[in-house]
């Protein structure tokens, strides 16, 4: 098979992978009211769905890094893929919301075995600026798939049930399976342990300080049933940075922050997907419950933001790779962050034009200008035979955030959606997407020449 062919198939490959993981990031956020209104529980079940899904994706990511460099990116695809689509199906038979929760977890583990190994297959096929181009296009359908996730799932949740969210996800599943029938498994040459005990204390960190910090808003801060989770899961974190520092083998090696641009680049991550993951979640939230919209027009209102992404990311991420993507990362942000101050306007009743429609382009707008130039200089600072974990430190990186950012919800903006509610929340975003832009302009160094792009590029 031709080598061009193969480039077109393995970029298809990947981003169908990575689509399928991202999309159920945000799919569920519609879907929300109605399987509390199905299953019961209320705001807190409705942290736990999404953050079930991030917390086993965000804990497992650097482990499926691992596993890609050590096993083979093929292998784990495959793996993840059968994973993520039998969880898939249990949880749209799931009879409560317990069962359901338990599944979104199971999703997140295979979850975290698609993204890192999706991103790692493109920047071993592809070379110089079609590595660039690639990962503009990579990172449009897979961030456009976190956009798209409410108008999807809106349209299921009004025309057949909630629980078609999660069946629909066989599709892509079996389509992404046939294409990679003829693609060949290509295993690291030397076999690098895997790191266990890294695997086990970042995975009870995450959950123990993200259990804490939902079940305040049932419990309060003084009880037990939210300080020990806290307290256990902060020392496990500490643990699992001293493990990474100590380990012959470490599933996160702290070498590569010693590199500025992946250590800046992840840094700003931090700040801006957090907002994105939080503003996206609470706007839904509020278009339903507040203003009376169905799943489906909650879903529309953020529709400009998926074209603007699909659109403009392989543009901003081609122009990164010429450019350099320090100045794309201080605007991109700043744009975005304009965009969400605007939506300031959105109250009851709800007008879109006039309410929210500058707003949602600038946006899109802002993300575009920024998603593409993010990833290429985080992985571009790293050679590519650490590409599988660089990916999937980063990945993590932007999962956790959106993580920690939902668990803190109910505890920074409240537990009533109203419009102060949703104001409250959008000067948080703005002010997050502020700092990513401020952390990039003063951090992100252009490190290579565009002659130099061909070596140094992922």
């Amino acid at each position: 098979m031709p080598t061009i062919v193969l480039d077109r198939r393995a970029l298809l490959v990947a981003i169908l992978a990575a689509f399928v993981a991202f999309l159920d990031g945000s799919i569920i956020t519609v879907a929300l009211p109605a399987i509390t209104d199905e299953l019961g529980g209320g705001l807190p079940v409705q942290q736990w769905v999404v953050d079930a899904y991030l917390i086993t994706l965000g804990a497992l990511i650097l482990l499926a890094g691992s596993l890609s460099d050590l096993l083979g990116r093929i292998a784990v695809l495959r793996i993840g893929l059968i994973g993520f689509g039998i969880a898939s199906i249990a949880c749209g038979l799931a009879p409560t919301a317990e069962l359901l929760i338990a599944a979104r977890a199971a999703q997140g583990v295979a979850g975290a075995l698609l993204v890192p190994s999706s991103l790692a297959l493109i920047m071993g096929t592809h070379r110089g600026p079609a590595q660039s181009r690639a990962i503009g296009l990579w990172t449009a359908w897979t961030s456009a798939a976190f956009i798209v996730g409410p108008l999807l799932g809106g349209v299921l949740t009004d025309a057949l049930s909630w629980r078609w969210i999660f069946f629909i996800n066989v599709v892509p599943i079996a389509v992404t399976m046939l294409l990679m029938a003829p693609m060949r498994n290509e295993p690291a040459a030397v076999r690098t342990p895997i790191d266990g005990w890294g695997a086990v204390l970042g995975a009870l960190g995450l959950g123990g300080v993200v259990f804490g910090l939902i079940e305040q808003a049932n419990y309060g801060w003084q009880s037990p049933v939210v300080i020990v989770p806290i307290i256990v899961g902060a020392l496990c974190l500490i643990g699992f940075i001293v493990r990474q520092a100590t380990a012959q083998h470490p599933m996160m090696p702290l070498s590569l922050f010693r590199n500025r641009n992946f250590a800046v680049g992840n840094l700003a991550t931090v700040a801006i997907y957090a907002a994105l993951s939080l503003s996206t979640l609470v706007l839904v939230l509020f278009l339903q419950q507040a203003a009376g919209l169905s799943a489906t027009a909650s879903g529309l209102v953020m529709l400009p933001v998926t074209i603007m992404l699909i659109a403009f990311s392989s543009l901003f991420g081609t122009l990164a790779g010429r450019y350099g993507s320090r100045w794309f990362m201080t605007a991109g942000p700043l744009i975005a962050a304009a965009g969400l101050l605007s939506m300031l306007a959105i109250d009851v009743p709800f007008d879109f034009v006039p309410q929210a429609l500058l707003g949602v382009v600038l946006l899109g707008l802002g993300l575009a200008v920024t998603v593409a130039p993010l990833t290429s200089a985080v992985l571009g600072a790293i050679e590519p035979a650490r590409s599988g974990i660089a990916s999937a430190v980063n990945n993590a990186v932007s999962r956790i955030s959106g993580l920690v950012a939902i668990a803190l919800l109910g505890a920074v903006v409240g537990t009533v959606v109203d419009a102060a509610w949703l104001d409250r929340a959008l000067l948080l975003c703005a002010a997050l997407l502020t700092i990513g832009a401020v952390v990039s302009a003063i951090g992100i160094r252009r490190v290579a020449e565009p002659a130099e792009v061909e070596a140094a590029a992922p």
